[in-house]
C-alpha cells in the first residue's frame, strides 16, 4: 500500500510539472463569459458607431456645397484688401461720393450720463486715386473719428454751426491722414444724439 502511494505521488507532481502553475486549472464560468463578451460587444460596437458618426462624409461635402464654401474661404482670404470698406457712388461732374460705415460714439456730458452719437458721413472726393488711398486709411480713419467724436459735448452739435463745424473739422482730420490726396466736402446723411 505504502508503494502505490508513493507511486501515485511522483505521478501527480509531474502533472502539475506539465502545467507550469503548481495549481489545477480553474474553469471560467458561463456567467463571467456571458458578461465579458456582452463588454467586448458594447466597447466595439460603440467605437464603430462613433468612427461612423465621425468619419462619415457630411451632406454638403457630397453634393458639392463644400466646395463652393471652400472656394468662397479662399476668395475671401485672397481678395480680403481688395473688398472696399465704404460704398463708392457716381456723383455729377464726375466726382465720387464714398459713404463710411455708421460711427456711433459715446459723447462726454456734463451730468455724467450716458449719451450716443451716430454718425453716417459720406465723403466726396474726386478721383478714383482718392477712393484708392481712402481704402487702406480706413483704420486709422476709424479711429480718428471715435478720438475726436468722443471729445464732443451735445451742446457742440447744436444748430446748423454746430454741423458745419463737425463737417469741416472731419475734413481736416480726413485730409491729414491720407495726404498728399485730399477729399473735396464732408456730407452728414444721419446724425443721431440720443
Amino acid at each position: 500500500m505504502a508503494k502505490d502511494k508513493v507511486k501515485e505521488a511522483p505521478e501527480a507532481d509531474s502533472a502539475e510539472g506539465e502545467d507550469g502553475e503548481g495549481a489545477p486549472k480553474k474553469k471560467l464560468s458561463p456567467k463571467i463569459l456571458i458578461i465579458a463578451a456582452a463588454a467586448a460587444v458594447l466597447v466595439l460596437g460603440g467605437g464603430g458607431a462613433g468612427a461612423f458618426f465621425l468619419l462619415k462624409p457630411k451632406p454638403e461635402a457630397a453634393a458639392g456645397k463644400g466646395e463652393k464654401k471652400k472656394e468662397k474661404k479662399d476668395e475671401k482670404k485672397k481678395g480680403e484688401g481688395d473688398k472696399p470698406v465704404g460704398e463708392v457712388r457716381e456723383g455729377p461732374d464726375g466726382v465720387l461720393f464714398y459713404t463710411i460705415p455708421s460711427v456711433v460714439v459715446n459723447m462726454q456730458t456734463a451730468d455724467g450720463r450716458a449719451t450716443f452719437l451716430k454718425l453716417k458721413l459720406t465723403l466726396e472726393v474726386p478721383d478714383q486715386e482718392t477712393v484708392d488711398a481712402l481704402e487702406p486709411n480706413m483704420p486709422r480713419l476709424q479711429d480718428m473719428f471715435q478720438t475726436f467724436l468722443r471729445e464732443l459735448r451735445p451742446e457742440d452739435l447744436q444748430g446748423s454751426q454746430g454741423s458745419y463745424q463737425l463737417r469741416m473739422e472731419i475734413q481736416r482730420r480726413v485730409n491729414m491722414v491720407i495726404a498728399p490726396a485730399k477729399v473735396n466736402a464732408v456730407l452728414i446723411e444721419e446724425m443721431l444724439i440720443n
